[in-house]
């Protein structure tokens, strides 16, 4: 099944699962623009701050858009790099919060391989609202298995590549991290490796999102948690400066 992206979807789904904060924070400066109009108060600050409203505002959506939908982040090529082979014999899984964009892609990017593709998706825990929308909207590959983070139902060492694109840090427990990659490192071949996509909780995805990069981790958050679960490798190549690709072998 060939899935093809439309014009600015990364956008529109900024703008739709992330609804309630566009909402919000229109109807703050709506109000702000009021009180100026109606009470005498500094037009420096008024400006500044309408400024302010509007960088948070409009910096997230044009980030997004360069990202993912100009940057080719969906055409994969950047996987050319990890020398991941397309064999009859190779056995790939991607591994989803319950928004899956990249199963199908991955299927025609390794059409000769067996993928399997699970949902680490939990009601009690994954709560915001920007994933129980995605997840609303969001396709399904066929035969997607429902999963818990702390058991992946797969045999040792048996995964040759294991996907985790932009999903991992919907883990917010830094101890359900560590589980789940143990689980992923019991799962992976000796030769095998973990391919995870991520924004980070540094200063460029801070001046794109502002508070928002607090919804993501830090470079040596994920780098302990790859440790402590037990990889011997961690591997960083930047995907324009606001994601990182990091490839981690056992």
């Amino acid at each position: 099944m060939g899935i093809k992206r439309r014009k600015f979807q990364g956008v529109l789904n900024i703008l739709s699962f992330n609804r309630h904060f566009y909402v919000i924070g229109l109807s703050i400066l709506a109000l702000i623009i009021i009180s100026w109009i109606l009470f005498e108060w500094s037009d420096f600050l008024f400006w500044l701050i309408v400024i302010a409203f509007s960088y948070g505002l409009l910096m997230p959506l044009i980030v997004s858009a360069y990202v993912y939908d100009f940057s080719g982040y969906y055409d994969f090529n950047w996987l050319k790099k990890f020398n991941i082979s397309d064999l009859n014999t190779s056995e790939i899984i991607n591994i989803n919060a319950g928004f899956d964009e990249t199963s199908f892609i991955i299927k025609e990017s390794f059409p000769k391989s067996n993928l399997r593709v699970f949902d680490f998706y939990n009601a009690q825990k994954h709560t915001e609202p920007a994933i129980v929308r995605a997840r609303n909207v969001s396709l399904v590959y066929p035969n997607t298995q429902q999963i818990n983070t702390n058991k992946i139902p797969l045999e040792d060492k048996s995964i040759d590549v294991i996907f985790l694109l932009s999903a991992a840090h919907e883990i917010r427990s830094n101890r359900e991290k560590v589980v789940f990659l143990k689980e992923c490192r019991r799962i992976c071949k000796p030769d095998g490796k973990v391919i995870m996509v991520e924004h980070l909780r540094d200063f460029s995805n801070f001046m794109a999102f502002s508070v928002g990069f607090t919804h993501f981790f830090s470079r040596s958050v994920w780098r302990n948690a790859f440790k402590t679960s037990g990889f011997s490798s961690f591997e960083e190549t930047k995907f324009t400066l606001f994601m990182s690709i990091f490839n981690s072998k056992p």
